[in-house]
């Protein structure tokens, strides 16, 4: 049986990243991606979660004033595995002139119909991000993405290949501990609060593994900050990477 120390399943497919049962899958959720109550409800909740640790790190890395309404004003941003835009569209109201990413086409499209009707000019494109003419970005982020790639190195070079010299990345994923396997597959799967098969806990990367990955591509990461859940305060930043944690990377 694995256990916290179990290496992932697939770390090398010849640099392709998409898994094609991924897509899929995700691709099947489009249509209701934004809906509060649907299947993404729990990306609808930790997505605030995020985005407070995003615009920390923002005025963090380019000396913004915490009271600036648009923070990200004259900057880039790509967000990739962007599903149906949770996140690109909250970068766009902050400012940036966003590109969004994914595997899936059916959440490409989903993602675009939605930033219409929101008013929001954002630019979505379907495909392999290591695969794509798309330059360089000041803000690069990939959240809850690289557990479902099939070539880990590959997609931690191509997002370093995608990020401007003096640029921020800021990434999100689950960590392989026994706590993540009990109850984000084993309780959150299992009581159908996440849809099942989303996760593969031996996809799992830990911090170590993921600072390993960015320095091997010439980046340094920055202090993981760990997302917690409580029955009292929900989901929220904390000193706990057990279950699911946040980074920054950099240029050295």
């Amino acid at each position: 049986m694995s256990d916290a120390t179990t290496q992932p399943r697939s770390n090398t497919s010849g640099g392709q990243t998409i898994r094609p049962d991924e897509a899929a899958h995700f691709g099947k959720l489009a249509k209701d991606w934004w809906d509060p109550k649907g299947s993404s409800a729990m990306l609808h909740r930790l997505n605030p979660v995020r985005l407070a640790f995003l615009r920390e790190c923002v005025d963090m890395h380019w000396g913004g004033d915490i009271s600036q309404r648009h923070p990200l004003a004259g900057k880039s941003a790509l967000d990739v595995g962007c599903g149906a835009g949770l996140l690109c569209e909250p970068m766009a109201r902050l400012g940036a002139d966003v590109t969004g990413v994914d595997a899936a086409p059916e959440n490409t499209a989903a993602a675009a119909v939605h930033a219409d009707g929101a008013g929001l000019d954002i630019r979505y494109i379907a495909g392999e991000v290591g695969a794509l003419d798309i330059g360089t970005f000041d803000l690069v982020t990939a959240m809850e993405v690289i557990e479902h790639v099939a070539d880990k190195p590959a997609f931690i070079a191509a997002l370093a290949g995608r990020l401007a010299p003096d640029g921020l990345m800021v990434l999100s994923t689950p960590n392989r501990t026994p706590q993540s396997r009990l109850l984000m597959i084993g309780a959150a799967e299992g009581l159908g609060m996440i849809p099942k098969g989303t996760h593969h806990w031996d996809d799992f990367i830990t911090p170590e593994e993921l600072g390993a990955l960015l320095d091997d591509a010439g980046l340094e990461m920055g202090e993981p900050r760990g997302i917690s859940f409580q029955p009292d305060k929900g989901l929220h930043l904390s000193a706990d990477l057990s279950l699911n944690y946040l980074v920054t990377a950099r240029y050295r």
